[in-house]
Order: structure tokens, then sequence, then C-alpha cells
């Protein structure tokens, strides 16, 4: 897979991810309108909390740190026994431990719920902890959707893994739409339709990895505990455990402290989280998934130079989209949250709290991103130790830095500190890959980092047009009554010209980036005939 097929591949995945993200937004206005920043938001907030961090354990982690890579040397040995083998056993050891999580998470909720959120009313602490054991089978659902995924992103097919985050966030607003009037509170609704959500990524994933020629069944579990692969993977998940484990501790303790600075104060940072992950799910997040699998290909062949022109590049993406983004969002960061989320529950106090966190969140938007790019460079080498380290180096400064700042900042100081925390990892992943091969991987970074803050200046100097007209463009429209017209139409135009600017500047230096993504739009024109 070239460059280009690597672009294809992920403006597909974008597309997908792009309306995923889109109706995640819609999702969490619905939620905003319900709940707005209430008790029982925070209660949804930490319930959802704890199954979504664990998700990332058995989900994400194990399938992208050591599921992917590990396939993918079965795929190029091309045996089809061994590769039956090894699905049976890796689907039953993860089935296995899934199912041990589930029961022993809801066993567990009642306490957890009580020791790291006492300062909960009494009535609030005992709803999160129902919400909580309600919500723990979304794991098992997740996990076994996440195996799929792999299996058919291994082998380049990525519209099932685009397609069904779609379905579940259309599971969550209908639920919390038809069913809120029937049960107690919103919050209950809105967990009905995660499980619905997470069952439905499972299963509509299937037929397609039956279609891709995948075969698997269950087997005695010592029979796939001894199973090679599944072997190599604890070997290569053992380090990342330690990471993961940081990693979720490090999300529960910052909903901790920030639970401590006030009511609302914990469901803002999620809102503002939300807007963080619709920029960074369109196009960031599909470039990550893709390029693992590439990775890995490279790395299993050894064909290096391939390997480190892929990483630029797929770097250089990240940035061309991510540092826009970053710019024109800190410059109508007020207007934005009002424009998504105001109604209802969500008043003009929700407002105030959420674009100030939004801020310092959209600050780390880059480096975020580039970290899903970088961490797949030394899982495709097999390497899991390094990001692994970076992970926890990150987790300590971010609660150091969490503690220091939420007293003189609260909400915002959070945010910050997740920025700075997602910085020193950004250090961490590329000062290894640096020392590893200089003569490699120096050049490619040194050029990384010109283009970087070329984008950055670009941006900054597109953005002073946009940010002196706005003054005269709002007015145009804020008599009307409907908020998406009042506010959306202003953004709109001020986005337009913003990114028309930016782009012509792009294609006048001829940056490679945005050249390629020209000749995709035109070939694809072309062949439609538009």
């Amino acid at each position: 897979m070239n460059t280009g097929a690597i672009v294809r591949h992920s403006l597909k995945l974008a597309m997908l991810t792009a309306t995923s993200r889109v109706i995640g937004l819609v999702r969490e206005m619905v939620r905003a309108a319900y709940l707005g920043t209430t008790a029982f938001a925070d209660a949804f907030t930490i319930a959802f909390l704890l199954p979504n961090l664990m998700r990332r354990l058995f989900a994400e982690g194990s399938i992208a740190v050591a599921f992917v890579p590990t396939f993918k040397g079965y795929l190029i040995e091309n045996d089809r026994e061994k590769i039956r083998t090894f699905l049976s056993s890796f689907l039953t050891v993860l089935t296995f431990l899934v199912t041990v999580a589930v029961l022993a998470g809801i066993v567990a909720s009642d306490g957890i719920i009580s020791v790291f959120y006492a300062d909960l009313s009494p009535d609030i602490r005992q709803e999160t902890a129902l919400l909580t054991r309600l919500m723990f089978p979304y794991l098992a659902f997740v996990s076994i959707a996440a195996f799929f995924q792999g299996m058919l992103n291994s082998v380049n097919i990525f519209g099932p893994s685009g397609f069904v985050p779609i379905l579940f966030n259309v599971c969550v607003v209908a639920a919390t739409v038809l069913l809120s009037p029937h049960l107690e509170n919103p919050a209950r609704a809105m967990t009905v339709g995660v499980l619905a959500g997470g069952f439905l990524q499972a299963t509509v994933q299937l037929p397609f990895a039956l279609k891709a020629g995948f075969r698997f069944v269950f087997r005695p579990l010592r029979a796939a505990f001894s199973d090679p692969g599944v072997r190599r993977i604890f070997v290569l998940i053992a380090p990342t455990i330690i990471g993961m484990a940081a990693y979720e501790v490090n999300l529960l303790a910052s909903s901790v402290i920030a639970n401590t600075a006030g009511t609302g104060v914990v469901s803002a940072l999620q809102f503002s989280n939300r807007l963080l992950e619709l920029l960074l799910g369109v196009f960031a997040v599909s470039i990550g998934t893709v390029v693992l699998t590439e990775l890995s290909d490279n790395a299993k062949r050894g064909a290096w130079d391939k390997f480190s022109g892929h990483l630029l590049f797929s770097a250089n993406a990240v940035a061309l989209v991510t540092i826009p983004a970053t710019v024109f969002s800190v410059l109508n960061a007020t207007d934005i949250v009002t424009l998504v989320f105001k109604a209802r529950a969500f008043d003009d106090r929700s407002v105030a709290l959420t674009a100030a966190i939004f801020l310092f969140h959209i600050a780390g938007l880059y480096l975020i991103a580039v970290n899903r790019v970088l961490a797949p460079a030394f899982y495709a080498q097999e390497d899991t130790r390094s990001p692994t380290w970076a992970g926890i180096a990150s987790f300590g400064a971010n609660i150091a830095l969490c503690l220091l700042l939420v007293g003189p900042f609260a909400g915002p100081g959070i945010a910050l500190a997740g920025t700075l925390a997602a910085l020193v990892n950004t250090l961490l992943l590329v000062l290894p890959l640096w020392r590893r091969d200089r003569a490699l991987f120096g050049p490619a970074i040194r050029r990384g980092v010109a283009y970087l803050g070329r984008i950055i200046l670009l941006s900054v100097i597109a953005a002073a047009p946009a940010w002196a007209l706005k003054p005269f463009v709002i007015p145009l429209f804020s008599a009307n009554p409907w908020r998406i017209i009042a506010l959306g139409a202003p953004l709109a135009i001020l986005a337009a010209l913003f990114f028309s600017l930016l782009f012509a500047a792009l294609l006048f230096l001829r940056d490679e980036q945005a050249l390629h993504l020209l000749r995709r739009l035109r070939a694809r024109i072309g062949r439609t005939g538009v």
C-alpha cells in the first residue's frame, strides 16, 4: 500500500467516521438538552467512564497493540489452518477475560462509586452505581466488536468498522428520546441505548468477517491459552497493560479531581471532550487505523524506508487537518459550544463552563492526534515498551498537573493538564524513534517539525481576515430566532473563508499533502462525471 492507498482508505474511513462523529455530536446535543450539566449528567458520565476505560484495555489495547501485528504475520504466512486456530484461540481467551471483567465490575460497582465519588449526594451516588452495573455488559459487546474490526482492518477492509459507530450513536439518540418519558430519568434511557448500540457493533461486523473468509470457533480454554499466537500477544501486551492501567487510573483520577471543582464540571469536561473527538475522529483517527496495518506490513517485510516515509506522510496529514481546526476553534470557542449544545437544561452557565474548558482541550488536538499515529509505529515493530513508558510518564504528569491547576483554574485547569500531558507523551514517543535509527528517522522528524511550523504560520495568517470580518458577519444573522441560523450561518461563512484562504496558500506553495488531496478529488470527479 503506497501513500495514495493510505489516503484513499483513510478518506473512505474518514467519511464514515465523520458521519459517526456528527451523529455522535447529535447524541451529545440530545444529552445536553435532557441532562445539561446537572447531577444526573455527572452520574451518567461517571457510570459510562468505568466500562469505557476497561474497553481500552480489552478492545483498543489488545487489538491495536498486539493482535494486528501478530495476525499480519499469520496472513503473510498464508496457512489457513493456522489462521483459523489462532483466531479461535484469541476469541476464546478474549471472551473469557471480558466475561470475568464484566461480572467483577457489576459486583464491585457500589464499592467503587462509594470510594472514589464519596462527594456525591447519597441519591446520586446510588443512581451512579445502578447505571454502572447496567452499563458493564457494554464492555463485552465492544470487545468482541474490536476483535472483528482487527481482522477486517488487517486485510484492508475498513468500511464495517467505520459504519458500526453510526449505529451505536443512533441507538443512544433513539433510546434517549423514546424512552426518557417512560423511565425515572433520561440517564437510564441513555444507558439502554449504550447497551443496544454496543450489541449492534459486534453483531453487524460478524457477517463481514465471515464473508472475508475467516472462520473461528470456541476452543477449550487450556488449549486457547496455550496457542503460540495468543502467547505472543500476551508477551506484546504485558508491558502495555501497565501503561493502559495507568491511563485508566489517570482518567479516573482526573474525574475524581474534577468532581471536587463543583457540580457540572465532570459533565462539562465530557461535553468539551466530545467536540474534541469530533475533530479528532474526522481524519486523524482514520489515518492511525489505516497506517497501523501498513506499518505492520512494512516492518514484517523489513521495508524501513517505506516505513519512515509512510509515518512522515501520515504525521504531516494529521498536522494539515488538526492545526487549522485548532486555530479556528480557539477563535470561536464560545460560539461553537453555544451552537452545538445550548438548549433546555444546557443554559448560559453550562455554555460558559464548557467553552472555558474547550479552549484548553482544543489546544491539545494535534498532540493527541499525532500520538495516535506515532504509537502504531512502535506497535508495528512489536515494541510495546516505549509507548508504555511514555504513557506512564504522561499519566504522572497529568495527575500532578491536575492537582496543581484545579485549585486556581477549576475545570479549565483539568483540560490544560491533559494537553500538557499529551505534549509529554509526544516528546517521549519521538525521542525513542530518533535514538533508534537517527539516519532513518532523524530527517523524517526534522521535516515533520518544519511542516508543523509551516501549517501553524499559514493557519494564523489565514485566520486573520476571518477574525477581522467576524464583528461584521455575526450581526447579519443575530436577529434570527433559530440558533442554527443565528450562529451556524456566520460560523459557516467564516470557516469557508478561513479554509479557502489556507488551501489556496497551500496550493500556491505546492504543498505535497494538499496537492495529493486535490488530485484525489479530481480523480473522483472524473470517475463520477460530476
